[in-house]
């Protein structure tokens, strides 16, 4: 009987400013988080033989704590510098590439895409100290076949989707598509997907027991004749699970450490793995396609995205980003190598049009749209100054 191996994964993001906000006008809400972030590392010393998390930290989090009037002010909260040092303990945490300003990747236009990877690469690899990163973590698992020749290009070796748009290619049975790495293709580009189980997820963010998770991954693969990937994806600061300042009654002492402790002493044994290790002794299987789509969100499945997608305001905030977009990049090209002069206009567009698709900004309903069209209000005021100087 094959050992099963867990592939535990933790999505990072906070908002432009909003630890900042939060800081201001509710502070133990913002200590809560920092204090969920900084716990993470220091939840997994004593277990550096066999622990193991994948990390994604959008840019955004990375931007605001390596800020160093960030770090004065929450100095005696939680030492960011030190927390930045001990996320790059490449023993226990593996970190994942995503997107700067954590949009859902298919609403955006193609250009926009390529602008978001590249810019987290950058601060991904300035705070991390590397230039490689194996795997990518797709802001709100929003993912479409389209992104695999942009992945591959980036170097990316695998990526995570969610196990709800998973369709097979070839014959295979509901533990293989589930529990086993597979290939995607698109055009002459291909990737490895490692699906994240759904339901077992669910229950990592709502809470759950070690006995109920041993039980519930043994009867899932019981029929395995290969040794099985469980992939649980979650975010990992939002919730009471993961916030709760005492360490018996949250995800870390209540789950993780029993399971780093009676993991390996069932039968078959659980043991947390980095993805990374598991292709590299097992590989991937089969070939699938990958539906557009996102994960779940607590009250929508993440087909067509409607979570992000589903009023008229939030349509016409994406239909008027999509506008904004082809002006700037149009401009862009119009001006070429004669562009120098108005180097600074463009890059404010560029950086407001990226904010602006801030995947919060259209997750709360209507909520935040606005935010949304005030930053592509800003990226219009800065193009018109360029096409007036032009």
């Amino acid at each position: 009987m094959n050992d099963i191996a867990h592939a535990l994964v933790l999505n990072l993001h906070q908002p432009p400013g909003n630890l900042e906000d939060l800081l201001a006008s509710q502070e133990w809400a913002a200590k809560e988080i920092l204090f969920a972030l900084d716990r993470i590392p220091r939840a997994l010393w004593e277990y550096e033989s066999t622990a193991r998390v994948h990390l994604s930290l959008s840019g955004t989090l990375l931007e605001t704590l390596s800020s160093p009037d960030f770090q004065a002010r929450v100095y005696g909260i939680v030492d960011c510098g030190k927390l930045l040092w001990h996320l790059q303990n490449r023993r226990i945490i593996e970190i994942l590439g995503t997107a700067y300003y954590h949009p859902v990747l298919p609403l955006i236009p193609p250009p926009d895409q390529k602008e978001q990877l590249d810019r987290w690469r950058g601060i991904g690899g300035h705070v991390f100290w590397r230039n490689q990163f194996d795997g990518f973590w797709p802001p709100e698992m929003g993912f479409c076949m389209e992104l695999i020749p942009r992945l591959a290009a980036l170097g990316y070796r695998y990526v995570i989707v969610d196990s709800e748009h998973v369709e097979p290619l070839s014959a295979m049975t509901w533990p293989e598509l589930r529990y086993r790495p597979h290939v995607a293709r698109h055009g002459d580009h291909a990737i490895t997907v490692i699906v994240r189980d759904r339901e077992l997820s669910d229950a990592q963010e709502s809470g759950m027991e070690f006995d109920w998770f041993a039980r519930e991954v043994r009867e899932r693969t019981k029929f395995c004749d290969f040794p099985p990937l469980v992939t649980t994806s979650t975010d990992g600061d939002n919730g009471g699970w993961f916030r709760n300042t005492n360490l018996q009654c949250n995800f870390w002492g209540a789950f993780y450490h029993e399971l780093l402790r009676r993991g390996g002493s069932g039968s078959p044994a659980i043991r947390p793995t980095f993805i990374t290790n598991y292709l590299d002794s097992h590989g991937a299987a089969g070939e699938v396609r990958v539906r557009t789509g996102a994960w779940n969100t607590g009250w929508h499945h993440g087909r067509d995205f409607t979570q992000w997608t589903g009023s008229e305001a939030q349509k016409q905030a994406l239909a008027r980003m999509a506008t904004v977009s082809g002006e700037l990049h149009g401009v862009r090209a119009a001006l070429g190598d004669n562009g120098d002069a108005q180097r600074g206009e463009l890059e404010h567009a560029t950086w407001r049009l990226l904010r602006a698709q801030t995947s919060c900004n259209f997750f709360w309903g209507e909520d935040w749209v606005w935010r949304c069209h005030a930053d592509l209000d800003a990226a219009e005021r800065s193009l018109r100054r360029v096409q007036g100087s032009a």
